[in-house]
């Protein structure tokens, strides 16, 4: 089991950057695939950005050369990071981190944190 925690988001006018952190718990962290996705009111849970088990990061088109994923598990912070460039009012969502072990890069996974809100003002 594995329990998901976001934290980091928050206002920010459109151009501006934020930082979400996904704080993992439980030692199996590394053998899992991580990921983040995010819910705009009125519209479906979108997958925004994967960073897999060896390492290897995919990203949604619209926020590629925007946003990076990373992961640290140095020092036992397991933490899943998300760096946010150049935000736009349409990255206005919900943020959520997830975990698991998956075969698709935006569908599968087991965990889910209970989201962060992030807020783009034009």
């Amino acid at each position: 089991q594995v329990q998901l925690v976001e934290s980091g988001g928050g206002l920010v006018q459109a151009g501006g950057s934020l930082r979400l952190s996904c704080a993992a718990s439980g030692r199996t962290f590394l053998t899992y695939d991580m990921a983040w996705f995010r819910q705009a009111p009125g519209k479906e849970r979108e997958f925004v950005a994967t960073v897999r088990r060896n390492g290897t990061t995919y990203y949604k088109d619209s926020v590629k050369g925007r946003f990076t994923i990373s992961r640290d598990n140095a020092n036992s912070q397991n933490t899943v990071n998300l760096q946010m460039n150049s935000l736009q009012p349409e990255d206005t969502a919900v943020y959520y981190c997830a975990g698991g072990i998956t075969i698709l890069l935006d569908r599968g996974y087991a965990f889910w944190g209970q989201g962060t809100q992030v807020t783009v003002s034009s």
